[in-house]
């Protein structure tokens, strides 16, 4: 009879770890996936836009290149403007960011402001409007992709940054703690 309890007792304990497992998480949508995506570079970029000291945002890796602080200006610069077309609005920025900020605190505010910028018009982005089509460039694209293709002009440069990074010693925010 303890036989029995006990071989009932081990083919029970597979399923009752079973019954205890998490759930899987849900697969995100493509709008969910997206905002992931556009939090996850927009914390590296600012995180990286923190880091670098004051002088290095002057730096070049060669002449022929932006410097640390203009392609800062220059991905807030790209954010208002894409992000401008995907939300069918005027942009909110009147001035070119690249060619006329060059503090560095000036500029953390800038990225940093055309990120919040961005969230809003992701946050008019429905499920129910995402596939819709916008004017983009040569043509159009449905809203969603629009806003992935600023997604991936972001993560283009943080590329860029990483680099930079480097170069002067830094450990880039999405290698940190590796």
């Amino acid at each position: 009879m303890k036989r029995l309890m006990l071989s009932l007792a081990l083919l029970a304990l597979p399923s009752l770890a079973l019954a205890q497992a998490p759930a899987p998480a849900p697969t995100p949508t493509v709008l969910g996936a997206a905002k992931m995506q556009f939090e996850q570079i927009r914390g590296n970029i600012v995180k990286a836009a923190e880091k670098m000291s004051e002088a290095d945002y002057a730096f070049k890796p060669t002449p022929e290149v932006r410097s640390f602080g203009a392609l800062l200006g220059h991905v807030a610069d790209a954010n208002y403007m894409l992000c401008s077309r995907i939300g069918t609005e005027k942009s909110p920025m009147a001035e070119s960011v690249e060619k006329t900020k060059t503090a560095k605190a000036d500029l953390v505010k800038a990225v940093s402001d055309s990120f919040a910028y961005c969230e809003g018009v992701l946050g008019k982005i429905t499920e129910a409007n995402a596939a819709d089509a916008i004017d983009w460039f040569r043509g159009k694209q449905p809203r969603i992709s629009a806003f992935n293709m600023n997604t991936m002009h972001n993560w283009e440069h943080y590329g860029n940054i990483v680099t930079y990074m480097r170069m002067k010693g830094l450990v880039p925010p999405s290698s940190e703690g590796r």
